[in-house]
């Protein structure tokens, strides 16, 4: 799979599509990003030298720290996974191990390559989906039964039997036999009993106990009665599967994987060791630090694919680090991150960009949504103000959550336009500064009440 050639200045410009502000942390991703293609130019030789430059980001909730990193996985068309650093414990206690996350990772590329495969043969098994449907409709059993009555007239059975083939093909490929019932065998879900195995033990050694049972067991076939519509998709899904090459799905899969993984490892501040001190053993921080570290700094980890080496997957870390610092994560954990970016706090103004200019902006999935009600709805630009005013007051006054409080404010100020039945006739609603001041003035005033409401 080819890394998108990207520049840095088009990797920003995309990522400003969705992302508002924060441009010392794009340019940070975008360069690391560039570096990846600029690897793949470089001779064999010095290539497998090259490692990825990870970064951190730090900055408080609802900045946007998640959303560059899933964007950015989108633009290199890369296979990418967020996790929580919380979810991980140190090896020896109850929880997730570290390397379960390249296992994901690695099933994450392989059904991304299947799909792309997939795609790719769709065509082909469109094809053999219609004769499937026709050797239902009309078995080629049929033919040799009446041609083995007649021998002599085997030529002119033949012809009447591809004649109403023919037919038939004419009328679905018409559409006309879309909702004709037919029976179908279908694989039926057999091995029940391997849901009591727990999450953690074998799947996190990598083995499909499944697929070890699912060779020595034949699939269990039931027949199921549908309609041809219905039929068409398992059929065509049947199909797409032969006709793929599975062994070099996984190959190319974890290539992929290794040359360009993006792991995106948030909260990382909750597992350092600054900040007040805890009581009783620690088994969440340091020792879930220890063990991350041979992955970000390169090992090969085990997976039901086979093995995969970490050397060139690029680490983006973040956090809030309110009771802690980058530099209270253990001294080999800092040097693997070498790029630090800090993101900045959002003003009003950013909150009033936040709502008007990204292409899934909250005003524009609102309008969309209402919409579908037949309700129209219209943000005027003091509207936009006032509503990106007052969830920056709050922040400041409560918790800073970020941009999040705008899904808040926004909920609260549409909340009995969302409530309304839908209306027959057309009705317009004019979202001003007005509107939203008077109907939020109340909790804005009364603190208990924007603690708890927004």
């Amino acid at each position: 799979m080819k890394i998108k050639e990207l520049t840095p200045k088009e990797i920003v410009r995309e990522l400003d599509k969705y992302v508002v502000g924060q441009k010392n942390a794009k340019r940070s991703v975008a360069i690391a990003l560039r570096n990846r293609w600029r690897r793949q130019q470089v001779g064999e030789e010095l290539k497998e030298e090259i490692m990825p430059n990870n970064i951190i980001l730090i900055g408080p909730t609802g900045v946007g720290k998640t959303e560059i990193a899933r964007r950015l996985a989108r633009l290199a068309n890369a296979p990418f996974i967020k996790v929580e650093a919380t979810k991980f414990t140190e090896v020896g206690y109850v929880g997730r191990d570290v390397e379960a996350i390249i296992r994901d990772l690695a099933d994450i590329s392989v059904d991304l390559v299947k799909s792309l495969r997939t795609s790719e043969v769709q065509e082909d098994a469109e094809k053999l989906v219609e004769e499937r449907i026709l050797d239902i409709f009309l078995p080629t059993s049929v033919r040799r039964k009446e041609s083995g009555e007649n021998e002599k007239n085997e030529e002119e059975v033949t012809d009447k039997f591809e004649r109403t083939r023919e037919k038939l093909r004419q009328q679905l490929r018409s559409g006309k036999l879309e909702d004709r019932l037919i029976e179908l065998e279908v694989a039926s879900d057999s091995f029940p009993m391997m849901q009591v195995f727990s999450p953690i033990g074998i799947e996190e050694m990598g083995i499909n106990i499944q697929e070890i049972f699912g060779g020595l067991v034949p699939k269990k076939l039931k027949k199921r009665k549908m309609t041809i519509a219905e039929a068409r998709l398992i059929i065509a899904q049947e199909e797409a599967q032969k006709l793929i090459d599975m062994e070099k799905v996984i190959r190319d899969a974890l290539t992929w994987v290794e040359q360009s993984g993006i792991v995106f490892i948030d909260e990382i501040d909750k597992i350092c060791g600054g900040g007040s001190p805890i009581e009783g053993p620690d088994v969440s921080r340091e020792g879930v630090q220890r063990d991350l570290l041979p992955i970000v700094e390169g090992c090969s980890v085990v997976t039901k694919y086979g093995m995969m080496k970490t050397d060139h997957i690029l680490f983006i870390a973040a956090g809030a680090f309110h009771s802690s610092k980058p530099s209270d994560l253990i001294p080999e954990m800092q040097g693997r991150f070498p790029i630090r970016v800090e993101l900045d706090n959002l003003t009003t103004e950013d909150f009033v960009r936040i709502l008007t200019e990204p292409q899934n902006a909250l005003t524009i999935q609102y309008t969309e949504l209402l919409k579908t009600d037949n309700i129209e709805i219209e943000f005027k630009p003091d509207g936009v103000y006032e509503i990106a005013r007052i969830a920056n007051e709050v922040n400041e006054r409560t918790e800073n959550i970020g941009a999040r409080r705008l899904h808040t404010v926004m909920t609260l100020l549409l909340d009995d336009v969302l409530f309304m039945s839908p209306q027959k006739r057309k009705k317009k609603i004019i979202i001003t500064g007005e509107y939203v001041s008077k109907l939020l003035k109340d909790i804005i005033e009364d603190e208990d009440l924007t603690r708890y409401i927004l």
